[in-house]
């Protein structure tokens, strides 16, 4: 079996199930959330936990386990506590700021950056060099954040970019300039 695909997902009280024959639908106090499903693989509820697990061995099928199941996991976390990526913004004048439905960035470039904020997704800027993407869907929030991050990647000689919160920027010595040996 699958390591990830046995273990079973607790359903916290605020968050509602439905499975049906080839989908399920996970609602919660964020939203709510469905996902289509393979029919090799059976989805089932009981006593506030789901369990996922396949009918055969074959490779694809133990792949299909482990994926349904985080798949799962993320739903349910999702709705019931939401999803958050911090980015920051390190450089001099990088600042970033949010004007009704868009985020202003500027990073260096000769204009302004305006981003589209998505409507699943809320955006705030605590200060000028802090963006906090928050959200129910994992991967919309990862997909934001990551085309935010895209404008300008940190750098290894200063540090300077957009970079995660938790992400370590590992850093080059730049040239040395000496003397005649």
């Amino acid at each position: 079996m699958s390591n990830i695909g046995k273990q079973p997902i607790s359903i916290p009280g605020n968050v509602d199930v439905d499975v049906s024959k080839d989908s399920i639908l996970v609602k919660g106090q964020l939203g709510q959330l469905n996902m289509s499903y393979d029919s090799k693989i059976d989805i089932s509820v009981k006593n506030s936990i789901i369990t996922v697990k396949r009918n055969s061995d074959n490779r694809k099928d133990k792949e299909l386990h482990g994926l349904y199941r985080s798949l799962l996991q993320n739903m349910v976390v999702g709705v019931s506590i939401g999803f958050e990526k911090k980015l920051l913004l390190v450089g001099v004048g990088y600042t970033a700021e949010k004007k009704g439905d868009l985020l202003l960035i500027n990073v260096g470039f000769s204009h302004p950056i305006y981003f589209q904020i998505p409507d699943s997704l809320t955006v705030s800027t605590p200060d000028q060099t802090t963006i906090v993407v928050k959200g129910y869907h994992k991967q919309n929030v990862g997909d934001f954040a990551a085309k935010i991050r895209s404008m300008r990647k940190p750098e290894p000689y200063k540090g300077k970019g957009i970079k995660y919160s938790d992400e370590i920027v590992r850093r080059k010595a730049g040239k040395v300039v000496g003397g005649a040996s």
